[in-house]
């Protein structure tokens, strides 16, 4: 059974001025860690043996005799076997005692089982934790039913690949780094055949995987991350904001890309098939005459969201996009929390972020600043889940 919302607000309530913002130590903890850092709050990393060092070592906080800090963000580092250790309850108690709000990222739903946070993670979470779960592509309803629902386009469904007669993309997992992807392309009944051989035969993807993989048409165009931020606190016409735009780079599809046609003939096999494993991010900004549409979309999405999964979506979300040959946007991917590449905010913001509030603002620091605002506005229990 969900865990009421209202046990979730009180444990809110009871919390110090200064409460503890944490993250898992993957994805945007970074972002998340530097922008609380700034606004003021200790941090805290949550991380998984083997993994810790990042966090523990190269950017652990450094403070003077004052206690002003002169080094790094990274207050504290707490280290498990495994990060689904994270959801033991008595690492849940000791969270509580230590005064913490997690700030969900990929990582937080893809190694704890969403039913371990839906139901037994008795910990704030400073945004919709009943909305992770549209993440997930095999789940009845998804991002795909709310955007569809809300009239926001998104790439044409293929219902099986005997139906494929053109470029499509198959998405599904990999076969052994579940958060990542075991993506490919295909252009026929046949192509979808015989690439799957290959990958499965290359331990990339897993056949029972493919049996409920989603086959949908392939957009050409360039790719845009938006990552916006909609703030419940605020007045009706300042609620959404958009924060930034990324762009993601893959492996090895970015280094296949590079290659001239000739060259690409003449890899091998196993190498001609690209690997769409996100490996990092490069900001971007966008033509303004795109800007209404994407503004659109989001007011869509939001509202949609408040009605399927109320209180709706809280704080950071991002809609990954590709735009069409007549500069459309479409709809192709939805993270409902910090988005993957928020680190390329890290302490210096974005252009529209920082154009907005006049300053540098990455979405770790508006995260911040709404928890600081609600705070000193007794209203706290309305950004948690």
């Amino acid at each position: 059974m969900p865990l009421p919302r209202s046990e979730m607000q009180a444990v809110a309530r009871a919390l110090p001025p200064n409460p503890v913002v944490a993250a898992i130590g993957s994805h945007s903890a970074l972002d998340i860690a530097d922008g609380a850092s700034q606004e003021g709050f200790r941090t805290l990393v949550l991380a998984q043996q083997g993994r810790e060092r990042t966090y523990a070592k190269y950017f652990r906080t450094r403070r003077d005799a004052s206690g002003a800090i002169r080094r790094g963000f990274v207050d504290d580092v707490w280290t498990f076997p495994a990060f689904a250790d994270v959801a033991r309850p008595d690492t849940q108690a000791r969270l509580r005692a230590a005064n913490a709000l997690i700030v969900p990222n990929r990582a937080l739903s893809s190694y704890i089982p969403l039913e371990r946070l839906e139901d037994d993670f008795r910990v704030p979470i400073v945004g919709s934790r009943s909305m992770l779960r549209i993440e997930e592509r095999t789940e009845r309803d998804n991002y795909y039913t709310l955007l569809e629902g809300a009239g926001v386009p998104t790439p044409k469904r293929i219902a099986s690949p005997a139906a494929i007669h053109g470029l499509a993309i198959v998405k599904l997992p990999h076969a052994t780094r579940r958060l990542e992807r075991g993506f490919f392309t295909v252009a026929s009944a046949e192509e979808f055949r015989t690439k799957s051989e290959v990958l499965i035969r290359q331990g990339i993807v897993r056949a029972d995987d493919l049996a409920s993989a989603r086959i949908e048409e392939y957009i050409l165009g360039p790719v845009f991350n938006f990552n916006f931020f909609l703030s419940p606190l605020a007045v009706p016409d300042e609620q959404l904001e958009l924060l930034g735009v990324d762009e993601r780079r893959e492996s090895s599809l970015d280094g296949v890309a590079r290659l001239p046609a000739a060259q690409q003939l003449e890899i091998g096999e196993a190498a001609r098939l690209p690997r769409y494993t996100v490996v990092g991010h490069g900001s971007l900004t966008v033509r303004e005459s795109v800007l209404e549409s994407v503004f659109d979309l989001a007011e869509r999405f939001v509202a949609a969201s408040a009605s399927r999964y109320p209180p709706g979506i809280l704080g950071p979300f991002t809609l990954q996009s590709c735009l069409d040959a007549d500069g459309s946007p479409v709809i192709f991917d939805v993270a409902a929390r910090i988005g993957g590449g928020t680190n390329v905010h890290l302490a210096l913001g974005h252009p529209y972020g920082n154009a907005l509030w006049r300053g540098p603002m990455s979405t770790g620091r508006r995260i911040a600043i709404e928890i600081r605002r609600a705070i000193a506005a007794g209203r706290l229990a309305e950004i948690v889940t």
